[in-house]
């Protein structure tokens, strides 16, 4: 059997219960770009993009692994992201697909790339904070980001595999999701390995890699990702792992984000999933200069000034516990809802 490439359109792939191959993909492209609603344009631009002759997309990269930088992703190796996503979660032609996440980004665009590539029938619906509220289907594969999941909590019960991705997933949020009879996914990834290369099921410590993928760490202790069929050049990342096998790992944090507070490296990540159950608003750990311990640690809460009783900070370990707290009335988060932490505190 030939493997699927970029220039063909699963005979199987429905948009909004629609049999489209790829001329009636382009009419719709030309129809979003000159008369679509605001959320349609990007997704117009990227099918005429897909379908043009060069091999490549353009896409801005997250900073995961250095500064933003516009990158040339292959098309082929979006079709093997597809693939290797569609073997991992056991997708198969026909399945059901909710797509509610904004084309602009590189999530959205391969949930139309396994749309199209795997053969799904997919619904395509306005990005929004409650995808599912205006609808009474049901889904076989549905991804997200976490805001979406946490307001979507009482109607994912029509969606049997759900990937959540974009930002960490909070302890509160898991206790949710593991209630629920649909099958969650916290998944690991970025622009360089086109979406995610690994996913965690709720409930389990560790990431377990997508097929043909396979991973290593440096001497920083960061995550080095070797995914041939997906990226000539080995990526390495600045996220701190450990490793638990050769296709597992746990994260544990951002390089960028340690603290050495008096000699000693923590890993702000550790300390916010020790507090997470304790602080009912959203919050971060990090640092401020000091003068006796070179950094501090500082817990900087979401919302107006309060109290917090000494005993929060019964499961930290004596470095680890803030010397101060500092209270800020509305985070700035990225589009995916991950605190921007810098600019946060600005």
């Amino acid at each position: 059997m030939n493997s699927p490439t970029y220039e063909n359109v699963h005979n199987q792939f429905k948009w909004n219960g629609f049999h489209l191959n790829r001329e009636d993909l382009c009419r719709v492209a030309y129809s979003f770009i000159k008369e679509g609603e605001e959320y349609e344009k990007p997704v117009g631009d990227f099918l005429l993009d897909w379908f043009d002759s060069s091999d490549y997309i353009k896409m801005q990269t997250s900073g995961t692994t250095g500064k933003p930088k516009i990158i040339n992703v292959s098309k082929q190796a979006m079709v093997h992201s597809a693939i290797a996503t569609g073997d991992f979660f056991g997708l198969q032609p026909g399945n059901k697909a909710l797509h509610c996440l904004p084309v602009k980004y590189v999530a959205g665009k391969m949930m139309l790339v396994r749309a199209m590539i795997l053969g799904l029938d997919v619904e395509f619906t306005a990005p929004s904070s409650h995808p599912l509220r205006h609808n009474e289907n049901e889904y076989d594969f549905v991804a997200m980001v976490p805001l979406q999941a946490q307001n979507s909590i009482e109607e994912l019960s029509r969606v049997k595999k759900l990937i959540i991705g974009g930002a960490a997933i909070n302890k509160t949020l898991e206790k949710q999701l593991l209630k629920l009879k649909t099958d969650v996914y916290e998944t690991y990834g970025m622009t360089e390995t086109i979406t995610h290369i690994a996913a965690r099921k709720l409930g389990e410590k560790a990431f377990t890699v997508l097929p043909n993928v396979t991973i290593s760490y440096d001497k920083r202790n960061c995550l080095v990702i070797h995914a041939p069929r997906i990226s000539d050049d080995v990526i390495v990342t600045n996220d701190i792992v450990e490793l638990v096998s050769e296709n597992q790992f746990v994260f544990l944090g951002r390089i960028d984000n340690v603290i050495n507070s008096g000699g000693i490296k923590l890993i702000p990540e550790q300390i916010e999933k020790k507090l997470s159950n304790k602080i009912h608003q959203r919050f971060f750990i990090t640092s401020k200069p000091d003068h006796e311990l070179g950094e501090k640690v500082i817990l900087v809460v979401e919302g107006t000034k309060q109290d917090f009783d000494e005993s929060l900070y019964n499961e930290l370990d004596k470095y680890e516990k803030p010397k101060e707290v500092v209270f800020i009335p509305k985070f700035k988060d990225t589009a995916t809802g991950k605190i921007m932490r810098k600019e946060s505190l600005l």
